[in-house]
């Protein structure tokens, strides 16, 4: 299985591209706004404190505040860890509350209330844990953690984590063994996928730069007054080389000399033996052009999302959810109608699991399946999904099918969705994504024209400028139209096309 790496750099925007086989399974786009906050460590004033959310506004320097959920706070680890088994918590409640997913699901296990850990004016080390999203400011974490390309270091959690992905036992309890031996009291760590097989000199050196970094930022901390940043998270390109580039990548390609230079400093420093892997591209075409990947690109704002039985699948993107909608199109099957559905679905199932990770749609999804009799078809489908998706990185909770053909399922969002980078609300329909049909529009301007002739009695003609195309139809589809309207206001209408109007624009003058 062929896996690559593919950088497009250029000084106002950074596109990596993750491709398997031919097809992008994940795209990461940085803009330079300067607004690119993942992952950033920050001073920050608490400027608010809000008890019926059990949240907290923290000013961190920048135009928005950013948001403090109470299980996000860090109280010191041994007197939270007590808190928490002293309340006879279990373990697993522990560990959803030092930084699980819904705050919602984890308020009733929460022992402390927000208001009895922070106060206005409180000053914090945080953490941008989810970029703002819409309207939404950053959601913040104290929570530290600094990321390696074999470790994770988490200085306020007294824990050590081994990546699932290493399933060798015998090398998990290597690695946590060695960890344990080599990491300051109180000071937890996790073993990335990429650690499988390090030898302790090379956990060794990275721990102590990682140890060395949290120093450097603890002394920022000190020497800065005022709400602002301590540390800002590597480029999308350098998180690329340090998250992506594994042993199951075989190469990375990227465009520009300045940020090859960089990656393949970063990747001297942390791993070496992945330096022959890293490739300067030099050819003629646009790196994404040869590639193919600015045709997928191109795709991922389409609704409608074919499938290769000719069935297909229908995304919609809301203020509140994602709906996707699975048709079998001009798909008839061979056999009967119930097997006919089932290899939609099947299908459709694969297909709604890459868009969700190439679009990196978040937050609450509904899928509406085509309607299956059988019980153990249904089933078959939820399986099949739910399959699919344990290989996604992001983290998914799915429910089973209910009776209606629906499953219902979230999927961790900590970056805006393509459709959201790529669009922004339609100006000339004000946001609601479709137009007014050109019968719609014609039957407005005669009652436009009414109002005006009721309001002004003088005597005259009404000239009417609008679109071309509502000309045509204007004077090609209403005629009866006109002439009754011009009996009764006793005027009569003469119609201009302006090119330069929008389909929507039109102005009536008497």
């Amino acid at each position: 299985m062929s896996s690559e790496l593919v950088i497009n750099a250029r000084p106002h925007e950074t596109r990596v591209a993750l491709v398997e086989n031919g097809q992008v399974l994940e795209l990461h786009i940085e803009r330079k706004t300067g607004q690119e906050l993942m992952g950033n460590i920050y001073r920050g004033k608490v400027v608010r404190v809000l008890p019926g959310m059990q949240a907290a506004f923290v000013d961190i320097g920048l135009e928005r505040t950013g948001f403090l959920y109470v299980t996000d706070v860090h109280k010191e680890l041994l007197d939270f860890e007590r808190l928490m088994m002293g309340n006879n918590h279990s373990a697993e409640e522990v560990k959803a509350a030092s930084g699980g997913e819904s705050p919602r699901g984890r308020m009733e296990s929460i022992p402390f209330k927000i208001e009895e850990l922070l106060h206005e004016g409180q000053d914090l080390m945080v953490q941008v844990a989810k970029e703002p999203l819409g309207s939404k400011g950053a959601r913040l974490t104290s929570h530290v953690s600094l990321a390696g390309r074999h470790l994770v270091l988490m200085p306020t959690v007294n824990h050590i984590g081994i990546s699932r992905k290493i399933e060798d036992k015998e090398e998990r309890d290597r690695l946590r063994s060695v960890i344990q031996e080599m990491r300051p009291p109180g000071v937890g760590f996790i073993a990335r996928t990429v650690s499988e097989g390090d030898s302790r000199e090379q956990l060794k050196s990275e721990m102590d730069f990682l140890l060395r970094l949290w120093s450097d930022i603890q002394a920022r901390m000190d020497r800065l007054s005022n709400a602002g940043l301590l540390y800002r998270d590597l480029n999308v390109s350098l998180r690329a080389v340090r998250d992506l580039f594994a042993r199951e990548v075989d190469r990375l390609v990227i465009d520009s000399a300045d940020e090859y230079r960089n990656v393949m400093e970063f990747i001297n420093t942390f791993a070496p033996r992945l330096s022959h892997s890293v490739q300067l591209y030099d050819g003629r075409d646009p790196i994404f052009d040869a590639y193919g990947i600015e045709m997928e690109i191109s795709r991922a704002l389409d609704k409608k999302v074919w499938l290769k039985s000719g069935g297909y699948i229908v995304i919609e993107l809301t203020e509140a959810l994602t709906s996707i909608d699975v048709n079998t199109g001009s798909y008839v099957g061979k056999r009967n109608l119930e097997e006919t559905i089932l290899k939609t679905n099947l299908e459709a199932v694969k297909e709604i699991a890459y868009q969700l990770r190439f679009r990196n749609i978040g937050g609450l999804i509904v899928i509406d399946f085509i309607d299956m009799e059988k019980k153990a078809n249904r089933e078959r489908v939820f399986l099949a999904l739910k399959e699919v998706l344990d290989k996604d990185k992001a983290k998914t909770n799915i429910l089973r099918m209910s009776d209606l053909g629906l499953i219902e399922m979230t999927r961790k969002r900590t970056r805006e969705s393509l459709n959201r980078l790529f669009t922004e609300p339609c100006a000339y329909c004000e946001g609601r994504g479709v137009l007014k049909s050109r019968k719609t529009l014609c039957c407005e301007i005669f009652r436009d024209i009414e109002r005006e002739c009721v309001v002004c009695e003088e005597e005259g003609n009404v000239v009417v400028m609008v679109h071309p195309d509502i000309e045509n139809v204007l004077r090609e589809e209403e005629q009866d139209s006109i002439m009754d309207l011009e009996k009764r206001i006793k005027r009569h209408l003469i119609i201009i096309g302006k090119p330069e109007y929008h389909l929507e624009q039109y102005e009536v003058s008497l």
